[in-house]
């Protein structure tokens, strides 16, 4: 049974990268495929595509052997600008390995881009 659509889709790729497997299907969502788009611009994962279900439909992701920990962020912490680098020391294991995905006032996008802009907001996923 799925709660957190979020954390299943971070557990679904994090399990399947573990058993070196090359896709993972997970169940779609516009906030899901925005924080994959974030993830595909850092080059963690490959293509992905929807399929439609009947249910609501799924996303079938590539995976390229890059990730070694992915997972959501709970309780999603309201972040402001000059606060990322908290976060980043908490989730992230050293500096420049791996990124925040936060949903901003101007959409999904990594800690490095939301600090560039100046902006803060919620944060959802770390990946490594």
């Amino acid at each position: 049974m799925q709660h957190d659509l979020i954390s299943d889709m971070a557990s679904a790729i994090t399990n399947a990268e573990r058993t070196g497997k090359s896709f993972v299907v997970v169940k779609a969502s516009k906030l899901i495929i925005n924080i994959l788009k974030v993830m595909q611009a850092h080059d963690y994962i490959g293509d992905f595509e929807y399929i439609e279900d009947g249910r609501g439909g799924r996303i079938k992701i590539e995976l390229l052997g890059r990730i070694n920990k992915c997972g959501a962020i709970k309780p999603r912490f309201s972040v402001e600008k000059d606060e990322i680098e908290k976060y980043e020391r908490r989730y992230l294991p050293a500096a420049g390995l791996g990124i925040l995905i936060l949903t901003t006032s101007q959409g999904v996008m990594s800690h490095e881009k939301a600090k560039k802009n100046g902006i803060g907001g919620k944060l959802l996923v770390y990946v490594y």
